[in-house]
């Protein structure tokens, strides 16, 4: 996909303040640190769009990025900081539990692991919960240009038997460094952009 324009339209906290209209929307979740800011700038093919930070938990709001004019991609607060307060964890767990269930135009979400290290219980709890909800999901396993190519596999098998990923999902290997994986996401995504009809629709 060529990415003509892109620009952050919104930082969300509740449904009032979500983007009217009715324009196709693809969250991006994953653990705090996990390398979502990286995903997006290096998707959007722009350095800074996206805040990266070395702190943890900087994500503290649904972030709406609009693309090409066409569609969003929404980033949502990482989850699994321990340092942020319970309180606030649970703030933003209702927050991104009632953007996942109840907005209409969320057409999928890219679930973002670390391929070094064997999904966490917060990764399982995140993908389970997506397929509670009948959400066609997305899996980025990032961070490849750490790995020795000749393990990659044997990475991506860990992830896929940890997980447990149904059969519908994709499972992509990506680097923000290499640009690994960045036109088979952009391919996958776009499925669900344009139109192709998805589990979520058909169950609906």
């Amino acid at each position: 996909m060529k990415v003509k324009s892109a620009e952050i339209v919104i930082s969300a906290v509740k449904k009032a303040q979500y983007p009217e209209g009715d324009l196709p929307e693809i969250a991006l979740a994953g653990r705090s640190n996990v390398g979502k800011s990286s995903f997006i700038n290096k998707m959007l093919n722009r350095k800074n769009l996206a805040r990266t930070s070395s702190k943890p938990g900087k994500t503290q709001t649904l972030n709406f990025y609009l693309i090409n004019e066409e569609f969003y991609f929404v980033d949502v607060p990482g989850y699994g900081y321990a340092k942020v307060s319970k309180k606030e964890r649970e703030k933003w767990g209702q927050m991104i539990e009632t953007y996942f269930t109840e907005r209409p135009q969320l057409k999928c979400v890219v679930s973002i692991v670390d391929v070094r290290h064997k999904p966490t219980a917060d990764d399982i709890m995140m993908y389970d919960f997506l397929k509670y909800y009948k959400i066609p999901t997305i899996i980025i396993a990032t961070k490849a240009d750490k790995v020795p190519k000749g393990k990659w596999q044997k990475h991506l098998k860990i992830v896929k038997d940890t997980l447990n990923i149904e059969k519908g999902d994709h499972l992509i290997l990506f680097s923000s460094e290499t640009g690994q994986g960045k036109e088979e996401a952009w391919n996958v995504i776009s499925q669900y952009v344009y139109g192709e009809q998805t589990e979520k629709d058909q169950n609906e």
